[in-house]
This record gives structure tokens, sequence and C-alpha cells, in this order.
């Protein structure tokens, strides 16, 4: 009984949404700042809940960190205990942080070592002595907790701790939305709707390659040729069994030139009116500029890339004409099969024929990958709205009232009332949680939320909910059969994925589109022969959306697409850097090293920070000197060297406890710290304001180009100090052109990859 009590003394300080949160996934996300992102196992090894971004998109590194990663789902239950033994309950506002940083301060902090192992050290060094005992009596209390679950009737199978997260599977509706046992109703009007000469999906789908075609397409490179589009700017068209051409953008477009299937075209326009002006033309009453141009290219099935999404201006524009795009295209497909279905029941016995060919290995069709939880709740939330004709004719949705309690937001829970900039309340908006899957069938006027993945039509996820569920290889338990049949992926918010763990994002990719290990029930005779000749990848179109062009995002676009009918990529170069919206007055020195290829600039640049700029600031006189570090890999290596060179620092990474956080900050703006490590992902998470910065240098160019103006305008909240004496010092390469040029400029960026020299800027704010 003490213990039981002891363990419902832990969780009195969560709220029912941190309870939820971590009976689910073991942990606190890190959006609270609670959340360490650490599992112990019982031996005492520390996981990462987020695994580590690696800097090569290499997939030869896959099963070395599939280890780690198939560890961390089969985490034992007391796990959910062990996150909040240390954690007491905070405040809200960053001022009231400061002030409990002196009763923080004995806290402990945790930390990784360069090896990935983690060590969790006490403020003065050493080590906590009662973690076994703690371990010990979690183990008791979550047995007990689970037990008592058990008891109680909760369902746990979505529990990670119990092993891979097993499918929530609506038994009932089963047979409801069967494809092969429903036929399409006559009153619909849709038998013929999608024979029309000229249907993009027709004429996409029943497209027959030859062996030579795919043979071109693996070895042959690819011809490109660009335009410029009224809306999207620079595109680049590239093929390889088409020849080089220019494409055009449509000034108007006609809805019935569209093909959009039956619903769509009554519901669209009411959906997409929150976007329309009042300076639309009639004959485009139906789009923006932006939508008109992204559907038109979604609309012919050749691959986008869109690297201009932003979360304040368009990204709900853009969310809108993907969800569009991918319910016709499933509707379309779903319609083609249950015809076919009346024509077979009406088929004389004993009389085979080829014509209904219409599905694929498996059922999915759809694939969308998106952040976080919320995102998901809009995109579902629109296919009802594009389903719906009008108010009257309601569809039927199962499981609707599941899907809200666990993909909304909890009213009562809030986030720290601070300020945070308008982009960063914009992505972290609802529910954030970024482990979820879930699979949508849809079947004429109805919709069924938690189907089975072999019974859905569109799976919506987030990368790590794929992850799990595709496991590593050398797991019993993995499945990645369902994404042999996939048509349409959807990758959006591509760049937050960087801050999560990219490697998430290359392991789906590597798994796309490949021959199932079991029959799943299939139909053969039914079965397409671009899927039964193992060519489905060929036919796949992908969109990926990305608020910035990355050379990671690039890769996956370059390398992991193959479309038949081409790639089309927005390529706009930046007139104006971030360096722009910089409004403190200092001088920035941007110091060019020299690495010999991609794989040896990581030694390069730390070769080059010590030997030749850290000399400069070991002086006492250049103190309150901040280091930014876009990668944690630089970051733990810094981090030892300093310590090994005993020199006088503190650090804030995205691991850092809440109560270590307080603290350097804290030792940093009194000047007992001479330097501060901070990563770019605790940045990216949380968005303090760091006061007393009065030398800045980014040891690596940021991801995001707007972080360079951030971090340079948090010199204005120090109150001390003199503007002449503020410094600003940026290490590049020929390598960071894309990240440079989005700082400085695109012709200021020519010039100084051109120039071998240091090239030094004094900015206003004005420049």
């Amino acid at each position: 009984m003490g213990k039981r009590r002891g363990g419902r003394e832990l969780l009195r300080g969560l709220s029912k949404k941190q309870k939820k949160h971590l009976r689910e996934f073991g942990e606190q996300h890190p959006f609270h700042d609670k959340s360490e992102g650490i599992c112990l196992l019982a031996d005492g090894v520390l996981l990462l809940r987020w695994c580590f971004p690696f800097q090569s998109d290499s997939s030869d590194k896959s099963s070395a960190e599939s280890d780690s990663e198939t560890e961390v789902e089969q985490v034992s239950v007391y796990h959910k205990l062990l996150a909040t033994l240390k954690t007491s309950p905070e405040s809200e506002s960053e001022e009231e942080e400061e002030d409990e940083s002196e009763s923080e301060a004995e806290g402990s902090e945790t930390e990784m070592d360069s090896e990935g192992s983690l060590e969790i050290r006490e403020a003065d060094g050493g080590e906590d002595q009662n973690d076994v005992p703690e371990q010990e009596e979690a183990t008791d209390m979550a047995e007990q907790m689970l037990s008592q679950q058990q008891a109680d009737g909760i369902d746990t199978s979505c529990d990670p701790s119990h092993g891979v997260i097993e499918e929530f599977t609506d038994v009932k509706h089963e047979s409801e939305f069967s494809l092969e046992t429903n036929f399409m109703e006559e009153e619909s009007g849709d038998c013929n709707a999608d024979k029309r000469d000229g249907n993009p999906f027709k004429q996409h789908m029943d497209k027959e390659l030859d062996e030579k075609d795919v043979e071109k397409m693996s070895t042959l490179p690819k011809t490109s040729s660009q335009s410029q589009w009224p809306r999207l700017g620079q595109v680049t068209f590239s093929s390889t069994l088409e020849k080089a051409k220019t494409l055009k953008a449509d000034k108007e477009v006609d809805v019935k030139q569209l093909y959009l299937h039956k619903p769509l075209e009554s519901t669209w326009p009411k959906v997409n009116k929150q976007f329309l002006s009042s300076v639309n033309k009639p004959s485009d009453a139906f789009f923006t500029p932006l939508q008109r141009e992204l559907f038109c290219i979604m609309n012919t099935y050749r691959d986008l890339f869109y690297p201009e999404r932003n979360a304040l201006t368009n990204g709900e524009e853009i969310r809108h004409a993907y969800c569009l795009h991918a319910l016709n295209h499933v509707l379309k497909a779903n319609s083609q099969v249950l015809s076919n279905n009346a024509k077979k029941r009406n088929q004389k016995p004993g009389t085979d024929s080829d014509d209904h060919r219409d599905q694929g290995l498996t059922r999915p069709k759809v694939l969308m990958i998106v952040p976080f939880r919320e995102c998901a709740l809009r995109i579902v939330h629109l296919f009802i709205s594009l389903l719906e004709v009008n108010d009257k004719r309601k569809i039927d949705v199962s499981n609707k009232k599941r899907f809200k309690g666990e993909f909304g937001s909890d009213p009562e829970e809030k986030p720290p009332n601070l300020k945070r900039p308008e982009d960063y309340e914009a992505v972290f908006a609802g529910n954030i949680d970024d482990h979820f899957r879930i699979g949508v069938a849809i079947l004429q006027k109805s919709m069924r939320l938690y189907a089975p993945f072999y019974s859905s039509d569109i799976i919506i996820a987030s990368p790590l909910g794929m992850r799990t569920v595709i496991g590593a290889e050398g797991e019993k338990k993995r499945d990645f059969d369902f994404l042999s049949s996939i048509e349409i992926l959807i990758i959006d918010q591509a760049d937050i994925y960087l801050m999560q763990n990219w490697e998430h994002v290359l392991h789906l990719m590597k798994h796309m589109n490949l021959l199932p290990l079991d029959s799943h029930g299939v139909d053969f005779s039914r079965v397409r022969m671009l899927n039964l000749n193992n060519w489905c990848r060929y036919y796949r179109q992908t969109l990926l959306f990305s608020a910035l062009q990355d050379p990671q995002v690039n890769s996956v676009f370059n390398k992991h697409c193959f479309n038949y009918m081409g790639q089309v990529a927005v390529r706009n170069v930046p007139l104006s850097g971030s360096i722009s919206h910089v409004v403190v007055q200092l001088p920035h020195v941007f110091r060019r090293l020299e690495a010999e290829s991609l794989t040896s600039v990581i030694d390069t640049r730390f070769q080059f920070f010590v030997d030749k700029v850290l000399p400069e600031y070991r002086d006492a006189i250049m103190s309150h000197t901040l280091i930014y570090i876009p990668s944690y890999f630089d970051y733990v290596r810094l981090r030892n060297y300093f310590k090994k060179e005993e020199l006088n620092f503190t650090h804030i990474c995205e691991y850092t406890k809440k109560a270590g956080v307080c603290r350097a900050r804290r030792f940093f703006l009194k000047g007992e710290k001479q330097f501060l490590l901070f990563t770019e992902r605790f940045h990216f998470y949380k968005r303090y304001t760091i006061k007393g910065i009065r030398n800045l240098i980014f040891y690596e160019l940021p991801t995001y180009s707007h972080f360079y103006s951030e971090i340079c305008n948090m010199m204005k909240a120090t109150d001390n100090g003199v503007d002449a004496t503020w410094t600003c010092t940026v290490l590049y390469s020929k390598y960071d052109a894309q990240k440079l040029a989005a700082v400085v400029g695109i012709e200021r960026a020519a010039q100084m990859l051109q120039s071998k020299k240091n090239v030094h800027l004094f900015v206003t704010g004005e420049s």
C-alpha cells in the first residue's frame, strides 16, 4: 500500500493530458518543460526519446541505430514513472523560472557523452547514488499500476511498454467498409464519372511501362528544364522518359477540366472559401493563385517539391490543396473497384477478363506524413468537410469520439504563458504529440477512423509512428507490407523532421513499395500488372513540402522519387537574407574554412574553431560569449573539449533539465561563466531569450535562416554593456551555400563563396 500511495503522489502534480501521454509513451512531451526525452532501462542504460539526428542520409547506418531504437519500443512499464521521479511542478512564466533557479540549482542535469551514452551528473559533477532504490521502487509501483489497469479494463494495446504497438481493430465495421463485398450505388451517379477522356487518374494508372522504360529510369540521368511561373516562381522539371520541355502555368482553371470526383466539385468551393478573396475572377473562384498552380502540378501526377511552406501564411492553403488531391484519388480508385464489382457480379460464370485489374497488392493508397497529432486532426476534419455535400447529408464517421479525444487538445492543458514568436505559436498549436498513426477507410458516404492498415485507404502518421511499426531487421514483430501499393506519398513540414529525427524519414523511404511478404487475402485477378511486376515505385507520386531548402530534404526528393511522369521542384533563390532583420548594430565576421570534401568538413570545422577562433575569445575581456551549435554531435564534441581544457563554460541542450537551464542562464547572465554552448534544437523547441550576450559565435550556419536574426536580436535584451563591444562571428564553408544564401542573400553569398577571404559586414537593421 505504501508503494502504491507513493506512485499516486508522484502523479498528483500532473495534468490529465500529461498522465495520458505518460501512460502511453513512458515520458512527457518536450513541449512541456518537464520532459527530458529519456527512458532508463533496468541495467542503467539510458536511451533517448528523440534519437539523434544524423548528418548523413546514407542508408548504410540504418542497422547501427536500429538496435537502440528497437530497445525503446521494448521499454518496461516502470519507465513511465521513472521520468517523473525528480520532477516537481513548474512555474508558467520565464521570470518565475529565473527566480526558482536559485533553489533548483542543486538539481540534477542529464547529458550525453560523445559516444552516445548518457551520464547523470549532479551540479558538482558527482554521480547520483539513489538510482537503484528508486528504480526498484518504481518497478514495483509500475507493476501494481499495470495490474490495476488490467483489472479495471483499461485498454493498454497502444502502450509502447508492451512491445510493438498493436493497432486498434474496428471489427464492427469491417464488412461495411470492405471493397470486395460492396457495390457502387446506382443513385450516386459516379459509375461512369471517371471514364471521361483526359481523366488524369485513369491516364496515369493505365499507362503501361515496359522493361526498357524501367531500365532507362534506373540507369540514365534525368534531363531538366526551367520555367518561370507567376506564383511559384522558378520551376524546374526533370524526367528520364520525357524530353526536356517547359511547363507552363494555367492562367485560368475550369473546375470541370480538373476531373474532380462528383461530390468534391460542390464541396470544395465551400471548404476553400476562407482563402478566396473578392478579387478572384469568376472563372478562378475555386483556388487561390498558389493553390491553382500547385494543384495543376499535383493533378498531372508528377512529383512535387515545394520548399516555401510557411505555417503562418500559406500552410493551411497547401494542406487544403493536397487533401483535395488525395481524397479525389481515393474516391476515384474506390469508385473504379466498386463499379467493377458490379460488373463481375453480372458476369457469366467461366468468363475471365483482365479488364477488372483495378487494385494493388494491399489496399492503402495514400500515405500522409505529418509531424504532430494536431496536423492529423485538421486533415481528417478537412476530409469530413469535403465529403459532406450539405448540412442535411452528413456522412457517417466511425470512432469519431475516440479520435477527438486522442488527437484533440485538452482545453485544461495550456502551454506556458510566455512570449513566443508567431511562427512558433503556429507550428506548436494544439496537440503536439509526435508518436501516432491512424488508418482511414472511405467508402461512398461513410468514413471509418482507426481502420486496420490493410483495410484503410489513407494512412496518416508521424515518422516516429511509422518507425515503430516498420521496425528493424531482426525484430520478430515488424510490418511494412501495407506500404507496398502506396500510390501517393505526402510529406508535409519536412523541415520539422530535421529537428525530430531525419533517420526515421530515411527508414520509411527505404521500405516504400516493396513486395509484400504475405498475400493478405488479395485477389490476384484484380491486381494491376504494375504491382505484380513490382513497378509501383515508378507510378508513386511524392509530394514534399518544406519551409526551407536543405541538402537532406533535397536528397530524399532526388534519390527516392522514381515517378515516370517526372519531378517538379520550386527553386527560388533568396534575394535578401535574414541578416536584414537584425535590429542591433554589430559587426558580422564571416570566416571561411576550407574542407577537401563534404565528409571531412565536420573535422575541419572543429579544428578551425579550436586553432583559430577559440584563442581569440579565451581572454577574460571576451566574456558573455554564446556559441550556437546546430548539430548535437558537434555540441558533445565541443563540450568534452571545453571540459578537457578546463574552460569556464556552461551548456544548454535539448536534453538539459529545467533546473540546469535556469542555472546556466543565470550563470551566463551574471558573467560567472564565460562561455555558453547552445544547441539549435533547444532553441527550436523552447525559444527562450538568452540575456547577457555580448559575443556571438555561430559554429555553423543555422538550419532555419530566421534563427540567425533571432539570436542576434537577443543582444538587445542586454541592459549593460556597450554596443561597440558586441561581436558576431560565423563559420562557413563552400558546402553551406544554401544556408549562406538564406542568411546574407544570393548576391553576397555568391561573392563570399568565390572569395577565400574573410568577409566583414556591419548591419544596421536596414541593410
